[in-house]
């Protein structure tokens, strides 16, 4: 936390911190509800989750504590439990959070934070589509006032189907939902029209648990039971230390689960960080902010906490509130649990179909359509890995849906990545060294040719087929100098070396002469790593230089050098073996 924390500092991230905990009130306990959980322990991750990520994150702004895609996969990640074994269920779930808490801090430890940047945005976005729909079929059940029905070994769309065809639907349940959904619209509208604060969600969860209440519906009877279904009571307390049961092949059941929402949170999380600190100008430190999101997932396994990462919504209206350190964390935390302290057992008032509602409005909040449909139209590997990985998030499982987009999205990049592109060069009448075109007379002094692309053990069979042609062109055509021009290639790996060690040897035993222009840094140090010095002429490596020195223009002149009198009819007519040639080239 900042030193120079001032009374006006206190007071911006106090008034932030409440606005935000309106917001979390009322999601935190839907979220649960997303996992198959009791919604404390969704209000416990609201105050346990946020306050260590706040205290030891990075990010100024950035909220973390449930989240509607984690809570999504910890339902999937549960599944194998039958619907009647809660104990169980809530047991694993927080063993869950303490799994997804120690890869995470490995990640950080291990310094591989800066790694999430490489899983595809149009993993994330198909993700997030298939979790929306799911998140929206899942609560229709709830919705309805039908009991879920089916066991932990079904398909979740299998056990939708038992849920909708198990009884007829309960008007009562369906009525309050449908007026939670129409609420949360109409107010959200009216908050963004005169630039209110967005409690929507809160305000709506609490007229429809009023009229509900009112009506008599959210009462007992005297079999104990409502008219329509309820969240239940919630302790007034604080979430207490407590070591989770654990059974070892619920970890082993748990661990893929735990590895994709190690990922998937600190893919959110950062996501989230980057996206304000565009606005703020904030420098951010990744490792430490994924360290941030381990400490709380592992400190709140201990506190029943669901897993969480940061919440675009809540961070979001944590930054247009006005908050300018972490300290709005610590205090939304801690509003949520003065709320738990002084209200908790409110919550049986609060239907369960007004939840229902309310998620449903957030599954399709879920879905970014905007961006979704520029990914789409953008390229087929991004329709692919769109489409694929909504695909499996709704019909496989959506923790492997994560892994499956991620896979295939390297599965894809490699191919494309290991593709290499060369192009022979000229030198024209113009003395400009240039892109060879058909009309070009051939040279008969020399090959010049440009090589781009990354030289990594994927490359391999596009490098062994360009050094061959080489080879077959400088026997073939009687050609003894070659200038190979590697300005625009990557990131060498043993195998590329190999290849160009094999090449230049045999290229040297058949009395070719090959010079290597553009070197850069990485080439040249793998080159003097592997000795190349004791058998490949020094002269005969032209270090990249500023295109004014270029390394080619070099290169190309000391061949015409070696050549003298022998030069070709081309380049004896373009003047390059005259004694008045212009001491320079242009290259293109």
């Amino acid at each position: 936390m900042t030193l120079d924390y001032s009374l006006e500092r206190a007071r911006k991230d106090l008034l932030a911190g409440v606005t935000v905990a309106a917001i979390s009130l009322p999601q935190a306990m839907a979220y649960a509800l997303i996992a198959g959980i009791d919604p404390r322990f969704g209000l416990y991750s609201a105050i346990v989750v946020t306050l260590v990520a706040s205290i030891f994150g990075s990010s100024s702004h950035l909220i973390n504590g449930p989240t509607n895609a984690i809570s999504l996969v910890v339902f999937s990640a549960l599944a194998f439990f039958d619907p009647d074994a809660r104990f169980d269920a809530y047991q694993a779930a927080f063993l869950l959070a303490i799994m997804v808490g120690t890869i995470q801090i490995l990640i950080a430890v291990l310094k591989l934070g800066d790694l999430t940047r490489y899983i595809s945005e149009a993993v994330v976005l198909g993700f997030m589509a298939g979790a929306g729909a799911l998140v929206g079929l899942g609560q229709l059940g709830n919705l309805t006032g039908l009991r879920d029905r089916g066991n932990g070994e079904m398909h979740v769309l299998h056990r939708l189907w038992l849920t909708l065809t198990g009884g007829p639907v309960n008007p009562r349940a369906l009525g309050i939902g449908l007026i939670t959904i129409a609420l949360v619209i109409a107010l959200r509208k009216l908050a963004r029209r005169h630039r209110l604060p967005q409690i929507d969600m809160l305000v709506a969860l609490i007229v429809a648990a009023v009229v509900a209440a009112r009506l008599g519906w959210t009462i007992p009877s005297a079999d104990g039971k409502s008219l329509i279904s309820v969240v239940g009571s919630i302790p007034r307390s604080f979430p207490l230390p407590k070591v989770p049961e654990i059974k070892f092949w619920w970890v082993k059941q748990l661990s893929g689960s735990a590895f994709a929402i190690a990922f998937l949170g600190l893919l959110e999380a950062l996501a989230i960080a980057k996206s304000i600190a565009a606005y703020t100008r904030q420098e951010l430190d990744y490792n430490r902010q994924c360290l941030a999101e381990g400490l709380a997932n592992l400190t709140g396994g201990f506190f029943q906490c669901l897993p969480g990462s940061g919440s675009l919504t809540r961070s979001a209206i944590n930054y247009q509130a006005g908050a300018v350190t972490r300290f709005s964390g610590v205090f939304a935390s801690a509003t949520v649990a003065l709320v738990v302290i002084s209200f908790a057992p409110y919550a049986r008032f609060i239907p369960k179909s007004a939840l229902a509602g309310l998620l449903l409005v957030i599954a399709s909040r879920l879905i970014d359509w905007k961006r979704l449909s520029y990914a789409v139209r953008a390229s087929r590997y991004d329709a692919g890995l769109v489409f694929i990985t909504a695909f499996s998030a709704v019909f496989i499982s959506v923790e492997f849906s994560i892994l499956i987009g991620v896979a295939l999205s390297f599965l894809l990049f490699v191919p494309r990545a290991a593709k290499l592109r060369w192009t022979e060069l000229v030198v024209s009448n113009e003395r400009v060294v240039r892109e060879r075109v058909e009309d070009d007379p051939p040279c008969q002094s020399m090959l010049l040719y440009d090589l781009e692309g990354e030289l990594f053990f994927g490359a391999a069979p596009e490098l062994d087929r360009f050094l061959g042609e080489l080879k077959r062109r400088t026997s073939d055509e009687g050609i003894d100098f070659v200038v190979l021009r590697l300005k625009r290639t990557r990131n060498p790996d043993m195998v590329a070396l190999e290849h160009f060690d094999h090449f230049l040897h045999e290229m040297r035993a058949n009395g070719k002469t090959v010079l290597l222009c553009g070197v850069r840094a990485d080439f040249a140090r793998a080159m003097k790593n592997l000795r190349f010095s004791e058998w490949f002429p020094a002269e005969h490596v032209y270090r990249e230089e500023d295109e004014r020195f270029s390394a080619t223009l070099k290169a190309v002149r000391r061949v015409h050098e070696l050549l003298d009198e022998n030069l070709c009819p081309h380049c004896r007519k373009n003047g390059t073996a005259t004694a008045d040639r212009q001491p320079e080239y242009y290259l293109v």
